[in-house]
């Protein structure tokens, strides 16, 4: 056989040591012996696609341990029999719903005794790790006394985005074996890294393909590896009075990410480590308190309930996705980045447009975005080969999907569909980007109308996840199942909706909006209003959001939706239309309610004498959110209250640390945001009138 094919093929296949017998004493791990007397102790929890650790697989490691440490073999390998990677983390299902810290701390305390079990083995050990080895998977190979990542490993603690820091001895073993500050910037931002990066900070004492992984197992662990060993400067930087002048430049960075009072997580790791970072015992100690305090607060059990949600999203988009081909009509912002996104993600894309210039602008800004999402130049360039300009339109005939992005004018887009449809083969599907034009008009003037369903993107659309697929009366189930299935392949989170105006994430946001242009109307600075959204814990202010989405797609969606729901939405103050009119467009054209600078808001801040946010300024922006979702569900729009509240989060940003709208208004309670709404009615006027849906709203 070809030696290339040999490689390629020894690459694939996982290097797992002596074939085990097939019933072993563990559910969870297989041990084996080799020829020179190497344990290889083989991770495959039972009955998932990927190792994560829950309280029951720590248990039966425990007695593993015990085994080896009256075996006494001459090495110990530990490696993940899993196709997916080493080990994915914690089994979040365990964190949910936690109360008591006492409970939290007893339990961590049975897991940290186990890990400090297999740190203190009298058998040198090595971690073999192929791809993801996160949170604590690190842990565990922390806990090894040399490590071996394979080409491709990617590593990480992505508890902070829990509401959490590392849980299994990795605040201390981590901050003690590399260079503390980054390893503090990994803890703190979630971020993960590759084999490479992870060798040059000395997390890994080497990187091997995997055909060599035999090999570098004998060199770790009969000394010919030369391993990784914290130097001086770590030393020197774990010392206590450095600790406390880089702790206080850590929370001033960390403030401006995520504020102490609604992300508490990122202030107790930089805590443990100014107070501990010089003593490892007192160090873990710390930990299991300081990880079973966060655990319980509800900043952690609203963001493990959005990992959640975000799975049960992923879920609704199927499998067995048909879409090879697509086809994207508009190459303006939304067109040319939903163009570029397809692309990034594996699909043949041609992008056609009226005139050369934004196709030339749409390949610019995807070759920029290719640049980001791959450090490999061939990755660039293949994404690059799949996205093919198409002045002519012809990528129709062989599309699976077509998605028109056209501007949001009815007789343009039905003008659109009938040039393409005689061109479309049989069983593709005809998509629209609309944001707020209901699919029934749409569909007037089609031949086939059972084939058009709405894609809903978000912009920027290579950042929030969310995609609302859109139904109407007469779509086709089978495509419309397709069209899920296809969003879940482009790694975005599918939300079903019927067709309504504004379908529920525009009609949530508009309000929110426009109740900011007439606070703007009263005088109130325009900073003090974003000051009052983020406050509550939006990631931007509703007159910069504006400025961002565009004032005039803003004026449409509000003009439209104030045509279908009248006086439940603030009305469109003039001197919006006229700024429209002057082409002052918001980010897009350099101004709009703000100066935008290299796709920046130049925000000086407020004169010292302005007015603070006040909880009622709070709740004008943000509780009409909550009422429309509760109507939306009322209506029938949508069917689940848990996906409106992800749709929210993954489309617009809402506050994750509340857990969505809804999760907010039970958290708060129905009665107190129902009574807020009528305080606010009959102050303000009828558009704050509560939603009949208060009335059943579990």
């Amino acid at each position: 056989m070809d030696s290339r094919i040999m490689n390629v093929l020894g690459d694939r296949l996982l290097e797992l040591g002596p074939k085990p017998e097939e019933s072993g004493p563990y559910r969870n791990f297989r041990l084996t012996r080799d020829a020179d007397g190497i344990a290889w102790l083989l991770f495959d929890r039972e009955g998932a696609s990927a190792n994560t650790l829950s309280s029951d697989v720590i248990e039966e490691l425990d007695t593993v341990l015990a085994a080896l440490e009256s075996q006494r073999p001459a090495g110990l390998v530990i490696r993940s029999a899993k196709k997916s990677g080493f080990i994915a983390g914690a089994d979040v299902n365990e964190f949910r719903g936690a109360t008591d810290p006492r409970a939290v701390e007893t339990a961590i305390g049975r897991a940290h005794a186990v890990i400090d079990r297999l740190e203190n083995l009298k058998v040198p050990s090595v971690a073999v790790i192929h791809g993801f080895c996160l949170g604590g998977g690190l842990e565990v190979a922390l806990a090894c006394q040399s490590r071996i990542a394979i080409d491709g490993a990617r590593f990480g603690f992505p508890e902070v985005m829990l509401g959490l820091h590392p849980g299994l001895g990795g605040t201390a073993r981590f901050t003690r074996l590399v260079n503390p500050i980054q390893a503090m910037t990994l803890m703190l931002t979630g971020r993960t890294i590759d084999a490479r990066r992870a060798s040059s900070l000395g997390l890994v004492d080497g990187v091997a393909q995997e055909r060599h992984v035999r090999n570098a197992v004998k060199d770790a662990l009969f000394g010919h590896l030369k391993r990784a060993r914290p130097g001086l400067l770590n030393a020197l930087l774990n010392f206590t009075p450095v600790r406390g002048f880089l702790a206080s430049r850590m929370r001033r960075e960390a403030e401006r990410a995520a504020p102490h009072q609604h992300y508490p997580a990122p202030y107790a790791l930089i805590e443990l480590w100014e107070k501990h970072g010089g003593d490892k015992a007192a160090m873990l100690a710390a930990e299991r308190a300081s990880f079973a305090n966060l655990m319980v607060t509800p900043t952690a059990q609203n963001l493990i309930r959005v990992f959640f949600l975000r799975e049960q999203m992923k879920k609704l988009a199927g499998g067995g996705n048909k879409v090879g081909r697509v086809h994207v009509i508009g190459a303006g912002a939304m067109g040319g980045d939903i163009a570029a996104w397809c692309a990034s993600q594996g699909l043949r894309v041609t992008l056609a447009d009226m005139k050369p210039e934004p196709i030339a602008g749409a390949m610019k800004r995807a070759s920029d975005l290719f640049g980001k999402i791959t450090r490999k130049r061939t990755d660039v360039r293949d994404a690059l080969d799949r996205l093919v300009p198409d002045m002519d339109g012809e990528g129709v005939r062989n599309a699976d999907l077509i998605i028109e992005a056209v501007p949001e004018k009815l007789e343009l887009k039905q003008k659109v569909y009938a040039g393409l449809e005689p061109k479309m083969k049989p069983g593709a599907i005809l998509a629209t980007n609309t944001s707020s034009i209901p699919l029934q008009d749409l569909r007037t003037t089609l031949q086939k109308p059972e084939r058009l369903v709405g894609l809903h993107f978000f912009n920027p659309v290579s950042r929030l996840q969310l995609v609302e697929v859109v139904s109407h009366d007469g779509s086709d189930p089978g495509l419309l199942k397709q069209a899920l299935a296809f969003v879940g392949a482009i790694d975005r989170l599918p939300l079903p909706v019927k067709s309504s105006p504004g379908f529920v994430v525009n009609r949530a946001l508009t309000p929110y909006m426009l109740e900011a242009m007439l606070m703007l109307d009263e005088n109130i600075d325009k900073r003090v209003i974003d000051a009052a959204a983020e406050k509550f814990g939006m990631p931007m202010g509703p007159i910069e959001l504006a400025d961002q989405v565009g004032l005039d797609i803003c004026l449409d969606v509000g003009d439209m939706l104030r045509s279908k729901f009248g006086e439940l939405l603030p009305p469109t103050p003039a001197w919006l239309r006229d700024k429209v009119a002057k082409g002052e467009l918001g980010r897009k054209t350099g101004r709009g309610f703000y100066v935008w600078k290299d796709g920046k808001a130049d925000k000086a801040p407020a004169a010292p004498n302005a007015a603070q946010p006040t909880p009622e300024m709070i709740d004008r922006l943000i509780l009409p959110m909550s009422n429309v979702c509760v109507a939306a569900l009322r209506e029938g729009i949508v069917d689940n209250a848990d996906t409106v509240d992800g749709a929210m989060i993954f489309g617009t940003g809402y506050a994750p640390f509340r857990g969505g709208p809804l999760n907010y208004a039970r958290t708060r309670g129905a009665e107190n945001v129902v009574g807020a709404l009528r305080a606010l009615a009959a102050k303000f006027g009828g558009r704050f009138t509560p939603d009949v849906g208060w009335d059943s709203f579990k």
